[in-house]
């Protein structure tokens, strides 16, 4: 069975936006995922989509229009990107395919050469399936509330995880990971964007800080200014690189839902929404949770991780589940005082106290990433989480705890 033609549209007047969407709509290979009269949101949406194909009118402005191309082309090479004018030159039609472009329509379209321009897009897109490349798999952690421990999972897993993996500190304003691992790096996730265009293994890895055989750091800058010129398109590139070239991408993502942060998110195979078990980080938690639905992602993508875990919670836990409509797949104990002093001593707990529980704690969440979701369902409650739930009394309607988050449940995921 013949796979379907994914286009995103650019279309910057209804006119055009019309003779578009007819033609194509006579190809029944051809579905329309996105049509924009906009290049930032159309950029978008080419992330968002992946599509097997773009079209990108060429207006008064040539440049914008091969400026988009590339960056398209630089974020997703798999993409083929099909030019329209109506006044073709030779120097237009060269200057398209510099910009990435591998196909050329005339405006207004004619159905014969519209159907050639389709031939050869499935024909690049069935190529680029066959073999299909290997991607290394995408874990961010995030909280959207302070204090739930988000680098410390960060830095702690991409070592638990026991692959070769790239740990990246998106935190770009604020951020210090490489203090967790006591490494003082010469370059920054900065350094790498400024070079991406001329980047080959050999200058990857000079951008990555190495702490052991399975990992290296991409750290934040040192100079929070350095960071004012990094867009979200920008970290879609990195991300895509080091995908390539890691079989585990961990990002350490700050607590905003900037830009950045999204496009992140939007990339990611795994989210780690971190919290406690405090009414503030339910409800936070709540607001994520809510944000990620509008945003289209599967809930399956997003696993809930209990940080400092108590025998003597604020909050029962099943009060927080049934609070957020979905299970904690995974607990790490409150063990303060050896959590801080790895810090202190950029020291991970990994690999400074191999027989604490929180470690033991931070393998099982390891072992569940990449984990397929009818598997994770069945194991996350396995071991250190069967006596969890033997420590649970009294039956979900007789919570006294759940009554503080009654008050709660006017967010935007319930309303």
């Amino acid at each position: 069975m013949t796979r379907p033609l994914t286009f995103v549209i650019l279309a910057n007047s209804p006119g055009l936006s019309h003779e578009l969407s007819s033609a194509l709509a006579f190809d029944r290979r051809v579905r329309v995922v996105a049509e924009s009269d906009n290049a930032e949101r159309m950029y978008e949406a080419v992330l968002r989509h992946r599509p097997s194909a773009v079209i990108i009118p060429i207006g008064a402005q040539p440049e914008q229009a091969w400026a988009l191309c590339r960056h398209i082309n630089a974020a997703s090479p798999e993409t083929v990107i099909i030019c329209a004018v109506q006044n073709s030159s030779p120097d237009l039609i060269l200057d398209s395919l510099r910009s990435g472009a591998r196909e050329f329509l005339r405006l207004p379209i004619n159905a014969g050469e519209l159907r050639t321009v389709l031939d050869r897009a499935a024909e690049f897109c069935a190529g680029r399936q066959q073999p299909a490349k290997k991607r290394g798999r995408v874990i961010a952690v995030f909280s959207n509330k302070g204090g739930c421990g988000v680098s410390f999972i960060a830095a702690n897993l991409a070592i638990a995880l026991g692959e070769p993996t790239a740990l990246v500190d998106l935190n770009l304003q604020t951020g210090g990971l490489e203090l967790f691992f006591g490494l003082t790096p010469k370059f920054s996730i900065v350094d790498l964007v400024k070079n991406r265009a001329r980047l080959d293994d050999r200058l990857l890895a000079s951008f990555l800080t190495p702490y052991s055989e399975n990992l290296s750091l991409l750290t934040a800058p040192h100079d929070a200014e350095a960071a004012e010129d990094m867009r979200p398109e920008h970290a879609v590139e990195v991300i895509d690189i080091l995908r390539g070239r890691y079989d585990k991408v961990v990002l350490d993502l700050p607590h905003t839902f900037d830009a950045i942060t999204i496009a992140a998110l939007d990339h990611a195979d795994e989210i780690l929404l971190a919290l406690t078990l405090d009414i503030l980080a339910a409800r936070a938690a709540q607001r994520a949770l809510a944000i990620f639905g509008r945003l289209g992602y599967p809930r399956q993508k997003v696993r809930l991780v209990v940080n400092r875990w108590s025998k003597q919670p604020d909050l029962e836990l099943r009060s927080i589940e049934r609070y957020l409509g979905d299970r904690v797949t995974s607990f790490i104990s409150d063990d303060y005082r050896t959590v801080v002093n790895s810090i202190n001593l950029g020291q991970p707990l990994i690999t400074s106290s191999a027989s604490s529980t929180v470690v033991a704690e931070l393998k099982r969440l390891a072992a569940l990433c990449g984990a397929a979701p009818a598997e994770a369902e069945g194991s996350k409650r396995t071991g250190i989480l069967r006596g969890l739930f033997r420590r649970q009394t009294g039956s979900l309607e007789a919570e006294p705890q759940y009554d503080a988050l009654r008050g709660l449940e006017l967010g935007p995921r319930d309303k």
